[in-house]
């Protein structure tokens, strides 16, 4: 079977993206795993199908770089409403259909704002906060986040008891002059990501709500680029309104035999 793809990045977080419309392309977790091993196939983060939907403008079905379907990825969201305007579905604004629910959409040039779902829920733990951004995220606040081993620290928390069965996405934050700095160790591809867009929002919200930045536009930095989020607060542990921008890049097409 050949299979034509499309690989773009949003901040450094990649991925291969599949024109699926017509339902041609059926992937087994293995060969997933394959097209996204970064010496034996070309290489990403994840991998995403485009399909058609009966309540939006496209259905996003997004993969894990195991293979395994997973949540809502808020890097591969940008990169697919890029990959919808290139492919001339859409111009300049979508809704498209993410497992977590409808997700609106607006892109101009390689900048894209997209709307988060809402965050309703907010557990505190020792030293921490978990939440869901359409993904779970376990955020921390750290100090010389620059000097941690990512991985190491990463997969300690996400391997631990309470963690271990469904996995959870780690962020090591630290903020620096009123701008936020995140890593991120991401479950599925299980090691530090230049970036996580659901980890940055996340962050964000964490940032907010602990009063560590007052701003409800939260400049933030990542290992592979710049993002920004917006919020509001409704009322306690009540995030509205969210909203992710940045780049989100075509990097090249191929076509590939599997």
């Amino acid at each position: 079977m050949k299979i034509e793809c499309y690989k773009y990045q949003a901040t450094g977080n990649d991925f291969i993206l599949i024109d699926n419309r017509d339902k041609s392309v059926k992937l087994k977790q293995s060969q997933i795993a394959f097209l996204c091993h970064r010496k034996f196939g070309i290489g990403a983060d994840g991998l995403m199908l485009l399909e058609k939907s009966s309540k939006s403008d496209f259905k996003m079905v997004y993969f894990n770089c195991d293979g395994k379907q997973s949540t809502m990825c808020g890097n591969g969201g940008r990169s697919i409403v890029a990959f919808a305007k290139h492919l001339g579905i859409i111009q300049t604004t979508t809704q498209f259909e993410a497992s977590d629910g409808p997700h609106k959409a607006e892109i101009r040039n390689n900048l894209v704002n997209l709307s988060m779902i809402d965050v309703n829920t907010i557990k505190p733990l020792i030293n921490a906060l978990v939440l869901n951004t359409g993904s779970p995220h376990y955020v921390c606040f750290v100090k010389n986040i620059d000097e941690l081993n990512i991985n190491k620290q990463g997969a300690k928390i996400r391997n631990s008891k309470a963690f271990i069965k469904e996995g959870i996405n780690v962020n090591f934050c630290e903020v620096k002059n009123n701008r936020l700095y995140v890593r991120t160790y991401e479950r599925g591809v299980e090691a530090e990501t230049l970036s996580c867009g659901t980890g940055v929002v996340a962050s964000a919200i964490s940032a907010f709500e602990l009063k560590k930045i007052n701003s409800n536009k939260i400049q933030v930095n990542t290992q592979g680029g710049k993002l920004k989020v917006t919020l509001n607060k409704i009322n306690n542990n009540n995030y509205k309104k969210i909203v992710l921008s940045g780049e989100a890049k075509q990097v090249f097409k191929t076509s590939i035999e599997i």
